[in-house]
């Protein structure tokens, strides 16, 4: 198994329930059942996985000495090594979401966009065998510092529809392997990859399609793999999915799989954690999907 360094974001979620969108306006809706609060965020998504399917994981975030803070760091327990930063207020998510799986975000950062790590989160880099680096700005100081040892970088830009994005243009260009989401390039998925390979050294770019399945570009021999989406269980929830694909790719392309076979078994990871609700819910071990897949 792999040593893994996770830097990215830890909030509260609370999750709702809704028959569809647009949602009619009613002053009271009584949902039984529809209405959940756990520990998320990106970071801690894909640390969790991570640990589920076997890896050592040292994980930078922020979360405040509250009571969100306390849910955080009671849930991030099975980490191997957690590197809490102290801030004001832990930040909190709202997530409605309907049958069909589509979903609005509503995101609280507090003011995550100002903080800076501690140089001693990060001073033993040098120890690990990759780095997932949220596009979080606490993470783009990381992003140097990763590149100088050599060592593969993941990042996942979730929904980019421009290629020159200024946010996340620092993580695309160190980037060994590039996630993103074809939410905001329905159609012209190809397109927009071949655009990114212009512009970025990225060696993989891999786009999560939903139930259409996910689509990986290789750099070296400029060719396009499609892997189809996998049913394993009904869905509840699809927050998520997304961070649970890429951390699966990650840990087994670390493990030295080839690319598309390690995207064919994250498919899996990803399908099964969507049959339970919370972003930060639902991951296999690896023994658990080695037998599904």
């Amino acid at each position: 198994m792999s040593r893994i360094f996770v830097s990215g974001l830890s909030n509260v979620e609370t999750s709702c329930a809704i028959e569809s969108f647009p949602i009619e306006y009613q002053p009271v809706d009584y949902n039984f059942f529809g209405v959940k609060s756990i520990a998320s965020g990106v970071g801690l998504n894909v640390a969790l996985a991570l640990t589920s399917l076997g890896d050592t994981v040292s994980f930078a975030t922020f979360a405040a000495d509250d009571d969100v803070g306390a849910l955080v760091r009671l849930t991030a327990e099975p980490i191997n090594d957690c590197r809490f930063a102290p801030c004001k207020e832990t930040p909190q998510s709202v997530v409605l979401y309907d049958k069909d799986g589509r979903r609005r975000v509503y995101t609280d950062l507090k003011d995550m966009q100002e903080l800076r790590l501690s140089e001693d989160d990060y001073a033993d880099l040098d120890g690990f065998d990759g780095f997932c680096l949220c596009n979080i700005n606490y993470s783009r100081p990381l992003l140097g510092i990763a590149k100088a040892t050599g060592k593969p970088i993941f990042c996942d830009v979730h929904c980019l529809s421009d290629v020159y994005d200024d946010y996340n243009a620092d993580f695309m260009r160190a980037a060994d392997v590039l996630f993103l989401s074809n939410e905001k390039i329905i159609g012209r998925e190809r397109e927009f990859v071949k655009e990114l390979a212009a512009v970025y050294p990225c060696r993989y770019i891999i786009v999560g399609m939903g139930d259409k399945g996910a689509l990986l570009y290789g750099r070296k021999c400029e060719r396009f793999s499609a892997v189809p989406a996998v049913k394993t269980r009904e869905i509840k929830n699809t927050v998520g999915a997304g961070d649970a694909l890429f951390s699966a790719f990650v840990h087994f392309f670390l493990q030295g799989e080839e690319p598309v076979e390690a995207l064919r078994k994250a498919s899996y990871f990803a399908s099964y954690k969507i049959g339970e609700s919370g972003a930060s819910k639902g991951f296999l071990t690896e023994p658990e999907l080695l037998k599904l897949t």
